[in-house]
């Protein structure tokens, strides 16, 4: 019998203020809210289970604390590349509000003036992806949605704009895998919630 394939565990930081009022939130450093910290706690338990070689988290203090209130900051590794978007000037906005200016707007579709272009986060999503699949292990990463939504799409060989085409709640677990060989990635598991 072969051995297993690896997995790749996804986990989506807590509720922040700015993610519970639709703020985009890219690398403005805010901390998780008091039921982003539990929900966080509450993710320990579903990965306690998991056996991974190594984890990787954002340097963002959303992500790596979501990290150690899942009871792996003692092992992770900080992962420049799983930062969040840079949302240039629509930093701290709302879509529903940009979209008073620029009517349509779509964030995967049309990027942010000033900030990240879709293909320089397609890029990150690349690299954090070329060193997991380099482990040859089940690995986990912690970071916030628009770039995992970003590296899902990349993942399953999409442009980065497919991101859309799946949405990411705070505090959520994903998977990607593979099907039967590594030439074939899928997504095993998308945005459980963590109760």
């Amino acid at each position: 019998m072969s051995d297993p394939l690896p997995l790749v565990y996804v986990v989506r930081h807590g509720e922040t203020a700015w993610s519970l009022t639709g703020q985009h939130t890219g690398l403005t450093d805010i901390p998780l809210t008091e039921k982003g910290e539990h929900d966080a706690r509450q993710m320990r338990a579903r990965l306690k289970a998991l056996s991974v070689a190594k984890v990787f988290t954002s340097p963002l203090q959303r992500a790596a604390r979501t990290c150690e209130l899942a009871g792996f900051g003692d092992v992770a590794e900080i992962d420049r590349d799983l930062v969040e978007w840079d949302y240039g000037e629509y930093e701290g906005r709302r879509t529903v509000d940009i979209r008073k200016e620029v009517p349509g707007w779509s964030i995967l579709r049309d990027g942010c003036p000033g900030g990240e272009t879709l293909a320089q986060i397609g890029a990150r999503a690349d690299r954090v992806i070329a060193r997991v699949r380099a482990i040859d292990a089940n690995v986990l990463l912690f970071s916030s949605g628009h770039f995992l939504r970003v590296l899902a799409a990349r993942w399953l060989g999409l442009s980065p704009e497919c991101g859309r085409l799946v949405v990411l709640g705070t505090t959520s677990l994903s998977e990607l895998g593979y099907e039967h060989t590594k030439d074939e990635p899928v997504i095993r598991l998308w945005n459980a919630g963590c109760r």
